[in-house]
C-alpha cells in the first residue's frame, strides 16, 4: 500500500500560563491508503491533537506532517480549508449535530456551505442514511433520535462526499456496547465499500483491535500494539 500520511519526529508542545505543556514529542508514523488504523491512548494521551494535526486543524511545534508527500505545514489557510472539506471526513465522540434539524439536514448542510447543489446532495444523502440504517429517520430531528442513531448520521454526514480518509475521533465513547458495535461493523464496511482510509483514535481497546493495525500512544510517541 501507498504511503498517505507520513509523520518525521513531529512534536507539539502548548504554551500555558505555568508553563509549556509537551504533548506530543519525536513522533513518526506512516499511514497507509485504504488501511484501517487503531490509535489507542490514555485519556489527555494526545489522540485528539495527533488527529487535529492530521486534520491540518492544528500545525505541529516541530517536525513535519506530510500527505502525499506534500509538507503540510506549508499549505496556506485556503488550501488546508480545502483540503479537510474534499479528503477528509471528520467524525467525533460529541456528534456536533444540530437537533432542531432534521437527520437529512443535516448530512447536507456541510456539504451546501461547501458549494453543492441541493439537488446533487440531497439524493446521495438520502442513499448514504439508508446505507447506515435511517431510511426511516431521515426526517426526524435530531432531538427525538438515539444516542446511536445520532452517531450513524454524523458518520453519513462524514462520508456523504466519499472523502478518501474519515477521522474518527472516540466514535463509540458514548454509546452503549450494542449501538457501539453497530457503529464500528459501520466503519468497516464504508472502509471496504468505499476504499476509504479509516483512522481511529480511542481508548476502547476492543475497538482499536478491530483495526488492520493498532498503535499505542504513550509519553507523546507512538508505539506498535500487538495485544490491542
Amino acid at each position: 500500500m501507498a504511503a498517505l500520511y507520513t509523520f518525521r519526529n513531529v512534536g507539539k508542545t502548548f504554551s500555558l500560563p505555568g508553563g509549556d505543556l509537551e504533548i506530543l514529542k519525536n513522533l513518526d508514523m506512516t499511514v497507509y491508503e485504504g488501511e484501517m488504523l487503531g490509535i489507542i491512548g490514555a485519556s489527555g494521551s494526545g489522540k485528539s491533537t495527533l488527529l487535529h494535526l492530521m486534520g491540518a486543524l492544528d500545525s505541529p511545534s516541530c517536525g513535519e506532517v506530510r500527505f502525499e508527500n506534500r509538507d503540510m505545514g506549508l499549505m496556506t489557510a485556503g488550501e488546508k480549508a480545502a483540503f479537510r472539506n474534499r479528503t477528509l471526513g471528520f467524525v467525533f465522540q460529541f456528534h456536533h449535530l444540530l437537533p432542531e434539524f432534521s437527520a437529512l439536514e443535516n448530512v447536507i448542510m456541510p456539504a451546501l456551505i461547501g458549494g453543492c447543489r441541493r439537488n446533487t446532495v440531497l439524493p446521495m444523502a438520502r442513499e448514504m442514511l439508508e446505507r447506515v440504517g435511517l431510511s426511516q429517520r431521515m426526517e426526524s430531528k435530531i432531538a427525538t433520535l438515539s444516542g446511536g442513531e445520532r452517531q450513524r448520521v454524523a458518520i453519513a454526514r462524514a462520508v456523504l462526499v466519499r472523502p478518501r480518509v474519515l477521522l474518527a475521533d472516540e466514535p463509540t465513547g458514548n454509546l452503549d456496547e450494542i449501538s457501539g458495535a453497530k457503529v464500528s461493523a459501520l466503519l468497516h464496511d464504508l472502509n471496504r465499500e468505499l476504499g476509504m482510509t479509516l483512522v481511529v483514535v480511542t481508548h476502547n481497546r476492543e475497538l482499536a483491535a478491530a483495526m488492520d493495525r493498532t498503535l499505542e500512544l504513550k509519553a507523546g510517541t507512538l508505539y506498535e500494539n500487538n495485544t490491542a
